[in-house]
């Protein structure tokens, strides 16, 4: 659920594009006063938009006023950007309370090398459906990071979406290919329904609606649902039906099964190799 409007001190967002600009409007959205949150963003129309309903905005990090004590820092800069952001901070006496990391392949080793070791950090994982409050974050914390620590990162990582922890960082990777890549598959299964409609005779715009339309509206059925998916597809499946032809072809030896679990096996290879 969307975090209170109780939060035991202001809020730091490094970072405010598309997914930092979705956690604050979800913040502001549950009952976060708009005055307890800082914003390090250097775009001037975004920075604008956020300072214009009462939200704290400077250019860079450089600039926060040195009594400023977030209770959370969360750092939502893209990867190759970070060590340019956070720059000013690093080897600063700035008390910078928990450190909640959502950008991709930036491990905790990275940041207790830069921050030092001992301090509480939270690396998270979101996907992009959190832009529309249907994402899902995965977590892992230091041992530094206390209960309370992890009920908060949970109730700011809400505000878009759905959360879960685990406690080996290695399984950041898999995270990552499975849902953080996620959304890339199933916008592929939308293209592949779409051309083999087309190719069964269906007008191209057609198909893609009928592509687009069934996705959706199956993704939302099993979000509403507390049927496992595998007794929703079988709720789709007549004996003797069309469905059950289309998948004996899908679920063979050789069919979409292993070819997934090889694309994550490869993802999570990729992932691990852009860790830093």
């Amino acid at each position: 659920m969307p975090p209170s409007a109780s939060l035991p001190g202001p809020l730091l967002l490094i970072g405010c594009g598309k997914m930092g600009g979705a956690l604050l409007s979800g913040w502001l959205s549950g009952g976060v006063a708009a005055g307890d949150v800082w914003i390090v963003e250097p775009n001037p129309a975004t920075a604008t938009f956020f300072r214009d309903i009462g939200v704290n905005s400077v250019g860079g990090a450089g600039a926060l006023p040195s009594d400023l004590k977030p209770r959370v820092t969360l750092l939502a800069v893209k990867p190759q950007f970070m060590d340019e952001a956070i720059a000013p901070l690093v080897g600063s006496p700035r008390d910078l309370g928990l450190l909640l990391s959502i950008a991709a392949g930036k491990t905790i080793a990275y940041y207790q090398r830069l921050f030092g070791a001992g301090r509480p950090i939270v690396r998270a994982m979101p996907n992009t459906p959190a832009s529309v409050g249907r994402g899902m974050t995965v977590m892992v914390a230091t041992q530094e990071v206390s209960a309370d620590d992890r009920e908060l990162c949970s109730r700011l990582l809400s505000a878009v979406g759905d959360t879960a922890w685990v406690e080996d960082e290695a399984l950041i990777d898999p995270v990552t290919a499975v849902s953080g890549g996620g959304p890339a598959y199933v916008f592929l299964l939308v293209e592949a329904l779409a051309e083999a409609g087309r190719a069964a005779g269906l007008p191209a715009d057609l198909a893609l609606r009928i592509a687009r339309s069934t996705v959706a509206g199956s993704g939302e059925l099993l979000r509403q649902s507390q049927e496992p998916a595998a007794q929703l597809r079988e709720n789709v499946t007549s004996p003797g039906g069309t469905t059950l032809e289309a998948l004996k072809v899908l679920m063979a030896e050789d069919g979409l099964q292993p070819l997934m679990t090889r694309a994550i096996a490869a993802a999570t290879r990729r992932s691990r190799e852009l860790d830093s």
